[in-house]
């Protein structure tokens, strides 16, 4: 009978060749942009922080989108960032195009008419006066 060595061993049927475990997947950047995505919503209420979140979301969800490590969690991530993004896009605009309109000379002639649309507008921005 012939002896075996090590290696015609590990070819021998009912030996298993040993492999190492693999590696646990890397899922901090797609939490990190979910987190990110999901906080950004309520965010938008302080100044538009939101829409810093926002970004810094969709970042890290493409980031780890592109290397695989949760993959579905980045997906969620991003969708997540996006509509942060849009709702504080959308208030922006819808601000900012009342601004303008407060602005307008042609329907407001002097500063108490402006001021009184702003006040109108923007309950929430009250006028003080500096001593």
């Amino acid at each position: 009978m012939k002896g075996y060595t090590g290696e015609d061993a590990m070819t021998m049927p009912g030996y298993q060749t040993y492999s190492p475990p693999a590696p646990p997947e890397r899922k901090g950047l797609a939490v990190a942009s979910l987190v990110l995505g999901v906080a950004g919503l309520p965010a938008l209420m302080l100044c538009g922080v939101g829409l810093v979140l926002g970004v810094a979301g969709l970042i890290l969800g493409v980031v780890a989108a592109v290397r695989g490590g949760g993959r579905n969690i980045a997906v969620m991530g991003i969708v997540c960032s996006v509509v942060t993004l849009v709702i504080g896009g959308v208030a922006i605009f819808f601000l900012l195009s009342k601004a303008a309109e407060c602005a307008d000379a042609g329907r407001y002639p002097d500063e108490s008419a402006r001021r009184l649309c702003v006040e109108r507008e923007f309950p929430f921005a009250r006028h003080t006066e500096t001593p």
